[in-house]
Parts: C-alpha cells; structure tokens; sequence
C-alpha cells in the first residue's frame, strides 16, 4: 500500500455507510483499526493475507455475509458465504484450501429456511473444489440478526506463478473484466420488492478460481493485479488501485460491458453501474506485452467469454481514475462515501 498521512476516525458511532466500502469504511479502518491492530501483513490493506508458512505462501482471508433478502435470483446468503471467501484467496492468486464458517442465528429462524442456506453452502464449496472444516454457531434474541448472518474464514495456497499486487503494476498496463458488472447489485435490489421494477436478471456470482488459474497459467508472471469489484464496485476498486500505486487508472467507458437490463436500472434509478457490486466477475491488470494473450486465454475457459480490455494504467492524473468516452469526453470517477445499495453481501 503507498504511504499516506495518518488518517483520523472522529466520527461519533457507527452507521451504516462505514460498511458499504467506500471512503467512510475506508477511514474507519485506516484511522481506527490499523493503528490499534498494526502488522505487516495488515498494513497492506488487502482483502487477503499471504504469510510465509514452512517454505509456502498461505493466504487467509475472513468475511462476513449480511444480505437481504437472503434468497434472491440466482443465488442466497449461504452460497455468497462460500463465493465470496473462495474468491478473496482467488485474488491473492491462492488455490482455496479450506473454509471454517460461523453462523448467527436469531430466534425463531424456520429450520427449513436454515436447512436450505447449509445445503447451498454444501452445493457451493463443491463446486468451488474447497471443503468446509468447521464452525461455530450462536443463537440471539429474535429481531436482533435479521435472521442469519454468516461469517466465513478461508485458507488457500497461493500459486507459484502469483506475484500480485499494487507495487508490481506500472503504467502501460492494461485492464481487463471477466465479464459484465453490476448484475449481483441489482438483482438482490430488485429482490427486495421495493421498486416497481422488473428485470430478468440473476447474481453473478459464482468460484472465481478457475478463471484465475487460466489467467496464470497463460501468461504467468505478465498478471500483476487482482480484485473482485464486490462493494462499491469497478470505481471503488480501481480508485484503490490508484491511490495504492500512485498512478492514474484510464477506463474505457464503451467499452465496460454492462447488460441492458442494468443499464436501464440504473438510469431509472440515477445509479452509475461502475459503483454496483458484482460477486462473480474479476478485473486485472496485465503486462500490455500479454495483454491479447491474456484476454484470448480468458475468453477460452468455460465462464470467461465476455472479458473485454477496459483501460489502461499512466502515469497521470496521478492516484485519479478518468473514464473517457469514444468521443474524448472524460470525467473524473471518484470513490464515493458510502455504497448506494446496502446489504448486498
């Protein structure tokens, strides 16, 4: 992570825009939690720990799944609880080894609508090719966890070939998605059935490292970033990429591909897709010397045909991202405060 100036947490309690993966959560962790839990592998900011264990690189990640509805098209809280983890070690380059899980149940929870949520995790790691290895479970008062909430804990072995994150990258890099953004945002928001509006969308969300391993094995070393746009998004992602490196992030408008049926949400409801989660798809930033490679390798493997170049790394508008237009046009995308969909994970 590049170095910055000490930043200060002031405000008075917690609401819920310190969750929603922007600048608010973003100065709740630098400005309280890092200068009272500081160590290596925390300062650098990341959604996965790589340690050094007997010769190997283990990667370690936890996360905490919290969405409403807890069933929505094409997904539910218990298979977002194994995507989601899988898919941080995924990012750190890491094969997943192992998941443990811990369950907060509230009182008077209908054991079917439990039974369901275990056996989407089961169907889950299974396809994920990750076995889950223990748990925990606490029971609270009825009206106090919304149900259930799910927290997992991954373990993964990280690859060889991985030698990812922010100081490797360098301007002339390019950018690639895995495939269209923002259809898991929009989805669990139509879910809720608080908008009078339809759409034939499901979640994206799905175990992300077979795509990754594709991407290593076809270009390696020439992969040089990874992150899965969940909470706030391509623009939150990408504006920590710049503030990380210092450099500036150039995003090809046209060319970020987004379904009709999001686009028009979004329009309807004054959202930019760039700032909706996706739980299934990727971006990176590869060595432009393999760029094409690395794009063909993707559209080749089962699940990676729609990927797409959408930008490049420069040297400025340092620590900015700009999309620009096919007209030249271009606007600055900044990070915004707080997410406009929360509980969406």
């Amino acid at each position: 992570m590049r170095l910055s100036a000490r930043v200060r947490f002031t405000d008075p309690q917690i609401e819920l825009v310190h969750g929603a993966g922007g600048k608010a959560m973003r100065r709740l962790i630098e400005g309280l939690f890092l200068p009272r839990l500081t160590s290596p592998a925390l300062a650098a900011l990341g959604d996965t720990a790589v340690l050094e264990v007997g010769g190997l690189r283990l990667a370690l990640t936890t996360d905490a799944f919290v969405v409403t509805p807890h069933r929505f098209p094409g997904g539910s809280i218990g298979e977002l609880a194994v995507n989601g983890t899988v898919n941080d070690l995924a990012m750190a380059g890491a094969r997943p080894l192992a998941l443990v899980a811990a369950f907060i149940l509230e009182a008077g929870l209908p054991v079917a609508a439990l039974e369901a949520e275990v056996e989407a995790m089961a169907r889950a790691a299974a396809r994920a090719g990750v076995a889950v290895v223990g748990g925990d479970t606490k029971v609270v008062e009825h009206g106090q966890a919304d149900g259930l909430y799910i927290a997992t804990t991954g373990l993964g072995l990280v690859d060889p070939r991985a030698e990812l994150g922010p100081a490797r990258v360098r301007p002339g890099d390019k950018i690639l998605v895995s495939g269209p953004i923002g259809d898991h945002g929009v989805t669990v928001l139509l879910a809720r059935g608080e908008l009078d509006l339809e759409a034939d969308l499901v979640s994206d969300t799905r175990p992300l490292w077979p795509l990754v391993e594709g991407l290593l094995a076809a270009v390696g070393p020439g992969l040089r970033w990874l992150r899965d746009p969940t909470r706030g998004g391509v623009a939150s992602a990408l504006n920590e990429l710049a503030r990380d490196t210092g450099l500036g992030i150039v995003l090809w408008e046209e060319a970020v591909p987004v379904r009709p049926a999001v686009r028009g949400a979004c329009e309807v409801l004054g959202l930019d897709p760039l700032y909706i989660a996706c739980e299934g798809q990727f971006l990176a930033v590869v060595d432009p010397a393999v760029a094409e490679l690395a794009l063909r390798g993707l559209q080749a493997l089962p699940g990676g045909a729609e990927a797409v170049l959408i930008g490049e790394v420069r040297p400025e508008p340092a620590a900015t991202l700009v999309a620009v237009t096919a007209y030249g046009g271009a606007r600055v995308v900044d990070m915004l405060v707080g997410d406009p969909l929360p509980r969406i994970c």
